[in-house]
C-alpha cells in the first residue's frame, strides 16, 4: 500500500492536481481570487498537453520510450533530491534586498509591463551565463541534453540550476524595484509559459504563430534554442517577450529548410541518467586535471564551454560564425 500511495503521490505531483484537489476537498472556492488559488488552477494545462502530446504519439506510431523516460527520471530524482534539500532563494533574495529597491512599484497593468522587462531582462542574464559559462553550462546542460522536443523536456534539470536562477533573476527584479507579490504572479506566468514553449512536433507541427511569434517567445524558438546546428547554437534567451535577444543580437528565427537537430555537442549518451545529469561536471573535472597550469585551470571554470587551452576554441561564438561566413561565402 505505501508504494502505490508513492507513485499516487508522485502522480498528483507532476499532474500539478495537488492545489485543485486541496480545494476541492475545502469546498472554500474564494481562494481563486489570489495568484495562489489561480495558479493550482492553471498550473495543471501544461502536464495535461503532455499527456495529450504522449497519446497522440501512441496513435501515430511515433511514441519512443527514449523521447520520455529520460526527462521523467530526472524529474522523480530532482523530486527525490528535494525532500531532503529546500532552497528557497527567491525569499531569500527578496529579504536581502527589498531594502535597496531603486523604486517602489504595486500590483497595477503599467508596473506588471515595467516588471515582466524586467524579470526577462533577469532571466536573460541567467541563461546567457548559463551557456557562456562553463560551470554555469555544467548545471543547465541537463536541460539540453534531450535529443528530442516534447513537453517533458521542461521537467529536465539539475537539481540546482533552479537556485542559481532564481538567485539572479529574483536579486535583479528586487533591486530594480519589481513589488514581491508582483513577481510571484510574473513568476507563475513566465514559469507556465516556460514549460509551454517545450511543445514539440508531435503536439504542434508549425509554432511560429505568425505575426504573434514577432513579439513574444514561441515554441518554434525555443526549439531553435535546443538545437546543436551552428546557425541555431546560444540563440533565443528570452522566455516569453522576446525583446532582449533583439537588443543583444541573440535572436534567431527557425528556417524551414533546416532540419533541427537537438542535444549538445559534446559525445554523450542520452540514455545513460550519470552522463546526462553529471557528465558536463566530468568532462570539466578532466579539462582542469589536464591543464598545465593554474590560470588554465582557473580559466577553463569560467569561460564558455569549448574554450581551450591550447587556443583551439571550439566555442558555440566560435562554430556559429565560422558557419555563417562559409555560408556567405558559397
Amino acid at each position: 500500500m505505501e508504494i502505490l500511495q508513492g507513485i499516487y503521490d508522485w502522480l498528483i505531483s507532476f499532474l500539478g492536481l495537488g492545489g485543485l484537489i486541496k480545494l476541492y476537498q475545502s469546498g472554500d472556492y474564494s481562494s481563486l481570487k489570489t495568484i495562489k488559488g489561480f495558479s493550482n488552477l492553471i498550473y495543471p494545462i501544461v502536464p495535461f498537453l503532455l499527456v495529450i502530446e504522449l497519446i497522440k504519439t501512441i496513435l501515430n506510431n511515433k511514441f519512443k520510450k527514449g523521447k520520455y523516460f529520460m526527462t521523467f527520471l530526472i524529474f522523480f530524482v530532482n523530486g527525490f533530491i528535494r525532500s531532503f534539500i529546500s532552497i528557497g532563494m527567491v525569499a531569500i533574495c527578496t529579504n536581502l534586498f527589498l531594502e535597496y529597491a531603486i523604486i517602489e512599484t504595486s500590483f497595477t497593468w503599467y508596473w506588471l509591463i515595467y516588471g515582466y522587462i524586467v524579470w526577462e531582462f533577469g532571466h536573460f542574464i541567467y541563461h546567457y551565463f548559463g551557456h557562456k559559462v562553463r560551470i554555469f553550462w555544467c548545471l543547465h546542460s541537463t536541460h539540453h541534453a534531450p535529443q528530442h522536443m516534447n513537453l517533458s523536456v521542461s521537467f529536465a534539470h539539475f537539481f540546482l540550476e533552479a537556485p542559481y536562477a532564481d538567485a539572479i533573476r529574483t536579486t535583479v527584479c528586487i533591486l530594480l524595484g519589481v513589488n514581491p507579490v508582483l513577481l510571484a504572479f510574473i513568476m507563475f506566468v513566465d514559469g507556465t509559459w516556460g514549460n509551454f514553449i517545450h511543445a514539440g512536433e508531435d503536439l504542434i507541427k508549425d509554432a511560429r504563430f505568425g505575426f504573434v511569434g514577432k513579439v513574444i517567445l514561441t515554441p518554434s524558438h525555443h526549439r531553435v534554442h535546443h538545437a546543436k546546428n551552428p546557425l541555431y547554437m546560444d540563440t533565443n534567451f528570452c522566455n516569453l517577450l522576446n525583446i532582449w535577444d533583439r537588443v543583444f543580437k541573440t535572436y534567431q528565427e527557425e528556417k524551414r529548410d533546416m532540419q533541427i537537430e537537438y542535444g549538445i555537442t559534446r559525445e554523450m549518451n542520452p540514455n545513460n541518467f550519470f552522463d546526462v545529469y553529471f557528465g558536463e561536471f566530468m568532462a570539466l573535472g578532466n579539462d582542469i586535471a589536464n591543464a598545465p597550469d593554474l590560470k588554465s585551470k582557473i580559466l577553463y571554470v569560467f569561460m564558455p564551454p569549448g574554450w581551450s587551452h591550447t587556443g583551439d576554441h571550439k566555442t558555440a561564438r566560435v562554430v556559429r560564425e565560422e558557419y555563417i561566413g562559409s555560408v556567405q561565402r558559397s
